[in-house]
C-alpha cells in the first residue's frame, strides 16, 4: 500500500501518517525532515527530491506525510493507492499546533528533521491562518481531488479520522475471519 497524506500545517498528517505506518508495516518519510537541516536550515531542492525519489524506490509500500510540490509530489501522488487530504478548519488546526508546541516546547519531533526543535513565531501563525490556505492552495486540492478521484479521500474532521481508522482495522479483521 502507497499512501499520502496531504492537508494543512496542524492538521495531523504526521500523527496520521504513523498510524497508517503501523497498520500497514509500511515505512513513513515525513516531508518536514526532508525540506529542513539541523536549525531550520532549508535542503537544496535537488537533494530533497533525490531522497525522496530513492525513499520511493527503495520501498514496496510506503506512506509519505507532506505537501511540498517540489518534492516529486506528481509522482508520489500518481503512484499512491490512496491519497487522504486532511482538510480541518483553522481553529482545529490552530489549537492542535498550540498543542504540539507546548507539548514539545525545547526538543524536536520524531516527524521533524534533527536540530529543529519546536517553534511557535508570528511568521508560522500567520502560515497557519492564512498564507498557508490561500485560494491557489485550496485550488491546488481540488485539481489533485479531480486528477485522482478514484483515490482521494477528504477528511474534514478528526472524526472522520478515527472513523476511517476504524473503518480500516475492522475491514482487516473481518478478511482474518
Amino acid at each position: 500500500m502507497k499512501i499520502a497524506i496531504l492537508g494543512y500545517s496542524g492538521s495531523g498528517k504526521s500523527t496520521l501518517a504513523r498510524q497508517l505506518e503501523d497498520y500497514y508495516k509500511a515505512p513513513a518519510l515525513f516531508l518536514d525532515t526532508v525540506q529542513f537541516l539541523p536549525n531550520w536550515v532549508e535542503r537544496n531542492h535537488d537533494e530533497g527530491r533525490s531522497i525522496v525519489l530513492s525513499f520511493m524506490q527503495q520501498n514496496e509500500s510506503w506512506v509519505i506525510d507532506g505537501n511540498y510540490n517540489k518534492f516529486l509530489q506528481k509522482e508520489r501522488l500518481e503512484q499512491a493507492d490512496k491519497i487522504i487530504l486532511l482538510n480541518f478548519p483553522r481553529r482545529i488546526c490552530f489549537f492542535r499546533v498550540l498543542k504540539r508546541y507546548f507539548k514539545n516546547k525545547n526538543k524536536t519531533r520524531e516527524s521533524m528533521a534533527t536540530g529543529c526543535t519546536e517553534k511557535m513565531d508570528w511568521e508560522f501563525i500567520w502560515w497557519i491562518l492564512h498564507e498557508g490556505r490561500t485560494k491557489k492552495i485550496r485550488g491546488h486540492y481540488r485539481q489533485i481531488a479531480s486528477l485522482y478521484e478514484d483515490k482521494f479521500l477528504v477528511l474534514k474532521k478528526p472524526k472522520q479520522v478515527d472513523t476511517y481508522l476504524k473503518q480500516i482495522r475492522s475491514h482487516s479483521n473481518n478478511d482474518n475471519a
